[in-house]
């Protein structure tokens, strides 16, 4: 195998090419350890033992302390990962490692995102974020249907009309109205709004 390339990403740290193919990223004591420069030929044990030793050993770490910062969603860790300059079958390897201790969860991750969010978003606002952070459609599903109790979202419309300081008493109809659309611009469902502005003063 020929290193075709030597790219600088920072002062230190460099993309080695093999082939034309992005392999890995090492630092310049690292390229000078392993006798890495442009043209020069890598045997396969040496090889393998920079991608074992060295970049999945780094990518590992790079995880856990992603995780011990914030929680991650595979998704969102994986573009992390990749951001780092990691390669596909490396994230692989780092990602079989932080789920053998229960790290990486997606389900969990959307019940508590949604236990979070439910007093202050709907449903259709929480679901779109967690597409986003690319938690599976089933999943996301489930975890609304264990987070959601009958009362629905009824609870996160009142939080909002609290924290815009709405009063129904003084508002005359027309900012009624625009309150009704600016809750179902939120996402809320008609019905919803509609009971909880009709038993409004009941439930505050």
């Amino acid at each position: 195998m020929v290193v075709t390339k030597i790219e600088p990403v920072q002062k230190t740290r460099f993309k080695v090419y093999i082939e034309e193919q992005f392999a890995f990223a090492l630092y310049k004591g690292e390229l000078s350890r392993y006798r890495i420069k442009e043209g020069c030929e890598i045997e396969e044990s040496v090889f393998q033992k920079i991608k074992t030793e060295i970049v999945v050993k780094r990518a590992k770490l790079r995880a856990m302390h992603l995780l011990n910062d914030m929680d991650y969603t595979e998704s969102g860790l994986r573009q992390k990962l990749k951001q780092g300059l990691c390669t596909d079958d490396v994230i692989d390897i780092a990602m079989d490692y932080v789920k053998s201790f229960g790290y990486i969860d997606d389900y969990r991750y959307a019940v508590h995102f949604i236990d979070r969010k439910k007093e202050s978003k709907s449903r259709k606002e929480i679901y779109a974020s967690l597409v986003r952070k690319g938690v599976p459609a089933q999943q996301i599903e489930q975890a609304m249907e264990e987070s959601y109790d009958s009362n629905g979202e009824k609870e996160a419309i009142r939080a909002l009309i609290a924290k815009k300081r709405f009063d129904f008493h003084t508002a005359d109809p027309a900012q009624i109205q625009k309150m009704y659309a600016y809750l179902a611009r939120k996402g809320f469902r008609y019905d919803d709004i509609r009971q909880v502005v009709q038993y409004y003063d009941e439930n505050t």
